[in-house]
């Protein structure tokens, strides 16, 4: 028998001998705080970053220190595009994986085909500077924003972030 299965075994009989109350929670620690508006921020830096990459002026092959400062500003911006990409991935994750349950998924039947086009544009936008893909994760991402806020019974509106990229994004009416 395996470690493992001992120290479970062993469990078991103390939680028969003594009785263990149940604990049960949603998530890693029971917080009940969600919000995809961290998702949605994240991923409208995603478009911001792939605007920004696309319209760094290309340096001219005589002058070495354009050359490097081009490098540098590229270098930081795929970065700064790749990990906010895998951040609007990361937290649709924990709304979906600790939050979603089975009845909000019966209302909104899309929803499973919503969380799996994040994951893949997420993906996409991390591969490449392609505008259309971090255009498509934004709004794929306001679309479970919206889901998200309508199973709390919270009306949303839509409007223009009020910076660049200066794209929609869902807000809550509170």
């Amino acid at each position: 028998m395996g470690e493992k299965n001992v120290i479970t075994g062993i469990l078991d009989r103390m939680d028969e001998r003594l009785e263990f109350d149940t604990a049960f929670a949603h998530c890693d620690f029971p917080c009940g705080i969600y919000d995809p508006h961290l998702a949605q921020l994240s991923a409208l830096t995603v478009v911001r970053m792939v605007d920004l990459i696309n319209n760094i002026p290309k340096p001219t092959a005589s002058k070495p220190e354009e050359i490097m400062d081009y490098s540098h500003d590229i270098a930081r911006a795929v970065e700064i595009k790749e990990k906010h990409a895998e951040l609007c991935k990361h937290e649709v994750r924990i709304i979906w994986g600790d939050y979603i349950k089975p009845d909000h998924v019966k209302l909104h039947p899309d929803l499973h085909e919503i969380v799996w086009n994040i994951m893949k544009y997420g993906s996409k936008a991390k591969q490449e500077p392609d505008r259309e893909a971090a255009m498509k994760l934004l709004n794929e991402v306001n679309r479970f924003a919206e889901i998200f806020w309508e199973t709390k019974g919270i009306k949303t509106k839509r409007a223009k972030a009020p910076y660049e990229p200066r794209e929609e994004i869902v807000y809550p009416q509170l």
